[in-house]
């Protein structure tokens, strides 16, 4: 695992020490659950719009292809 050094506002770093504390994990742990978890819905987020526009431009692409 690589390392990744980010820095935060005072008052967003208190409220993941907090959020951390309250279900007994690490710090680190909600940040890598929540990147995750970010990385997840954007990969959904492009596929659907890449999904769009391919049917959109079915044709084009069709004929860019022959």
């Amino acid at each position: 695992m690589s390392e990744l050094v980010i820095s935060l506002d005072p008052d967003t770093r208190q409220s993941l020490l907090d959020l951390a504390d309250a279900q007994d994990r690490a710090p680190e742990e909600v940040v890598r659950e929540a990147v995750r978890r970010h990385l997840h819905q954007e990969r959904t987020v492009v596929r659907v719009v890449a999904e769009r526009l391919a049917r959109r431009h079915a044709d084009l692409l069709r004929r860019l292809g022959e």
